[in-house]
């Protein structure tokens, strides 16, 4: 396994992103997913303490562990073949220091039709497979929840409920391109090679940035040259910082007139809403394709292609015991609006 974990977003937690990526390499066979810091973890996964707009938690490599986490300590381990095309499977649950499958003792457990024992971690390893090709055909599937034995169920009635849900026979649990893999607290996104050569590397991303800058886009109003800041100096507001009224997409400079509790009116249309500053996503793998950034999610302001906000905004990603909601992959703000992102329009050359 590869992990990738980018540091956009939330301040809270070792690694502030909503959705982490983790890709297939042949390198390993056998990796566990957790939010225990033993040696037996291989990815130390920990939850985003967000507000309720806000789902999905990080990956990082150690560090403090939320109070109440609702990721299990041994959350699940992935199994990859050594031989091409490198199959990766998912299991939930992992192994201990003993060598045991660790579960908690409110974790549901049966035994099968075959003698064996299988059983669900207590808060769920749910994953979801994209309907079609992710890079060509984004559509969400349905989500599922992944046993020990790496069976497929329908979901339980809430996340940590006792009653297992219906066998999904025709499904299986081995991982494509897209995949989604929520513990609870963090969800995972898996990239294969094959669907990471659509997307923009860091240095296509400063070029992206390089050449929105490089056209001069300027405040329609107080006609001063607007600037995507680098991606090194995120969540630093610059006086050159692009700001957009999110319910209209015109993109202006700051200023503070006529701007209300969250709520402004924008000077060329008149109409009100948010009025939030413009941020460039700065994880290549959480991209769909290597499109230019024309559009913005709503209410955040990550800037990205359009076939990436189109995407992601018809993902639901799991919140809380049985609520689901499309959300900004790069920080994990629930998408507002009719769409959930908006195409910016420019003054300037770039329009």
């Amino acid at each position: 396994l590869k992990h990738r974990c980018s540091r956009f977003g939330s301040p809270i937690g070792t690694g502030p992103s909503c959705l982490c990526m983790v890709s297939v390499v042949p390198l390993s066979r056998f990796s566990q997913i957790g939010r225990s810091t033993e040696s037996m973890i291989d990815f130390v996964v920990t939850d985003t303490a967000g507000s309720s707009g806000q789902v999905g938690g990080a990956v990082g490599e150690g560090g403090g562990q939320s109070v109440q986490s609702t990721i299990s300590r041994y959350a699940c381990r992935i199994m990859c073949e050594r031989s091409a095309p490198y199959t990766a499977r998912i299991y939930a649950a992992g192994f201990d220091s003993s060598k045991n499958i660790f579960l908690g003792e409110r974790a549901a457990k049966w035994r099968t039709s075959d003698g064996l024992m299988d059983g669900l971690t207590t808060n769920g390893v749910l994953v979801m497979h994209p309907a079609g090709e992710f890079v060509s055909e984004p559509a969400p599937g349905v989500w599922r929840e992944i046993s020990v034995c790496g069976n497929v169920f329908a979901l339980r009635e809430t996340r940590s409920a006792q009653q297992r849900g219906k066998l999904v026979e025709n499904e299986s649990n081995t991982l494509q391109d897209g995949s989604l893999i929520d513990l609870c607290g963090a969800t995972l996104l898996w990239r294969t090679p094959p669907g990471l050569r659509h997307t923009p590397t860091l240095k296509q991303l400063e070029c992206l940035r390089q050449e929105l800058n490089a056209a001069r886009p300027q405040c329609p109003v107080g006609f001063n040259t607007l600037a995507f800041p680098s991606l090194a100096q995120r969540e630093i507001v610059d006086k050159k910082q692009p700001w957009v009224y999110v319910n209209c997409g015109h993109v202006h400079g700051y200023h503070n007139w006529g701007y209300r509790k969250e709520k402004g009116e924008c000077p060329m249309c008149r109409r009100v809403g948010p009025y939030v500053p413009l941020w460039l996503g700065c994880e290549g793998g959480l991209y769909l394709d290597a499109g230019p950034p024309t559009h913005a999610f709503c209410p955040c302001g990550h800037v990205c292609s359009e076939k990436t906000v189109a995407g992601w905004s018809q993902i639901p990603l799991p919140h809380g015991t049985h609520a689901f909601h499309a959300a900004c992959p790069f920080c994990g703000t629930w998408l507002t609006g009719e769409q959930g992102h908006i195409k910016l329009i420019f003054q300037g050359p770039v329009d």
